[in-house]
């Protein structure tokens, strides 16, 4: 990091600055989370009034994902050279850009203009990953960081229910479904309109988002949030680091870097997907559009039981280890198992309420990975933690071959693309997170 003499060891913070920095991290957390899952209400939405495949309409995912694998590095230089503080207002600032870029993208109806808005808002967001998960990771005993991540975890997914519902709230209407069903046998130059008017209705919440991202950035540059100094390592740390020269000399590290893509993409998966799942069953889009919100309340369920539990009955270690065998099998479940059921007011084969489950799986993945990889890097630190967010470039990619296999075989034979994903996580789980040198026998 930068020479900075307001720059502390995360040891030496006060209990006060520690609650601050908790809290201001759990609204950058909620930001992140707001911005990042309204994508699993734009994918529909964009695949109708843009006209597009299901392959082609998961490319919101790419566009808002790839960024992280092109920016993570640039980021924690970023990060070094400004600070925390004026990083992450650069990161908002990023980021209320990308959402300005909607406005011209909606009056010309162009989906590559879109993605480019969705690129930027995720540039920003890569910024803010790299700032606040090694900030999470240092900030307290690291037996106890996927407690803390699972209180953030919270924040995260909370917004992630809410904001779709938003969402749909301000850009849908009651009449769409009807108007959903009439759009493919209207003529060229009706449609064009009706479409025209449909995307549209995107330009005055963007709008908004754009100015309170403008605003949070202030916000965050004027708070307390303290810089912390990791550059500096304890002598234990340094001794054990001293023949190092660069990240790719800690195994664990890396392996868990390719967790952290394996796992985000099947996050992104359970969630995006679940829509355009639930409207291959016949589902209306209104309806269909609060199965997200399901998914994302199992996962903080998840995160309740992780702050209740971690680490008085359980260790992070085990927490993790049961959750990706436990994605496993609702995999299998999701594949195998079929039967129409009424549940929650939907009529649906029972195989949507195990992809609804997989929120529960999913839920203490992220916070078992990060401390385990991050073990003991010390000046390697926040380049190791870009590693890491490079790692959510998972989330463009998953979905692709998701989409790809929806449209050759069917929504339900696509989630099987998960199951290496998640045989890879138990790998990692149980043994990956050990290897602390390269080794070939």
């Amino acid at each position: 990091m930068r020479k900075d003499s307001s720059a502390i060891h995360a040891s030496s913070l006060t209990r006060q600055q520690t609650t601050i920095s908790i809290l201001i991290i759990g609204v950058m957390f909620f930001v992140i989370g707001f911005i990042s899952w309204v994508n699993s209400i734009l994918i529909p939405y964009f695949k109708i009034a843009c006209e597009l495949t299901n392959f082609e309409s998961y490319f919101v995912t790419f566009a808002f994902y790839i960024s992280y694998f092109v920016i993570s590095v640039p980021s924690s230089y970023l990060l070094k050279k400004t600070g925390f503080k004026k990083g992450i207002m650069i990161g908002f600032w990023i980021m209320a850009l990308g959402a300005f870029i909607f406005v011209p993208a909606a009056l010309a109806r162009t989906y590559g203009l879109f993605l480019t808005g969705l690129f930027s808002l995720g540039v920003g967001l890569a910024i803010l990953q790299t700032a606040a998960n090694p900030y999470v990771t240092i900030l307290g005993p690291v037996e106890r960081a996927a407690q803390r991540f699972s209180i953030l975890g919270i924040c995260n997914k909370g917004a992630g229910i809410v904001a779709p519902l938003i969402f749909a709230a301000v850009i849908l209407r009651s009449t769409d479904s009807e108007l959903f069903k009439q759009i493919p046998l209207m003529g060229e130059a009706e449609r064009s309109v009706v479409l025209d008017e449909l995307i549209r209705r995107v330009i005055v919440p963007y709008a908004i988002v754009g100015s309170i991202l403008v605003l949070l950035g202030l916000v965050v540059l004027y708070s307390p949030l303290p810089e912390i100094d990791t550059e500096h390592e304890n002598p234990e740390v340094a001794e054990a680091n001293s023949g190092k020269k660069n990240i790719f000399q800690f195994p664990y590290l890396v392996l868990g870097a390719f967790a952290i893509f394996l796992h985000v993409g099947t996050q992104v998966i359970s969630i995006d997907t679940i829509i355009g799942y639930a409207t291959s069953m016949h589902i209306p889009l209104l309806e269909a559009k609060v199965f997200p919100s399901y998914t994302l309340f199992a996962t903080i369920c998840g995160y309740l039981i992780g702050i209740v539990a971690i680490p008085r009955y359980i260790s992070q270690k085990a927490a993790l280890q049961l959750c990706t065998l436990l994605g496993t099998i609702l995999t299998l479940l999701i594949v195998f198992v079929k039967g129409q059921m009424i549940l929650l007011g939907h009529t649906a084969d029972i195989s949507i309420w195990f992809v609804v489950l997989l929120g529960l799986a999913n839920s203490l993945i992220w916070p078992g990975i990060w401390p385990l990889a991050l073990n003991n890097l010390g000046r390697f630190t926040k380049l190791g933690a870009s590693l890491m967010i490079m790692g959510l470039c998972g989330n463009a990619i998953l979905p692709l071959f998701y989409g790809h296999l929806a449209d050759i075989y069917t929504t339900r034979t696509a989630y099987w693309v998960l199951l290496p994903c998640y045989a890879y996580l138990v790998y990692y789980s149980f043994y990956g997170y050990k290897i602390k040198k390269w080794s070939i026998k």
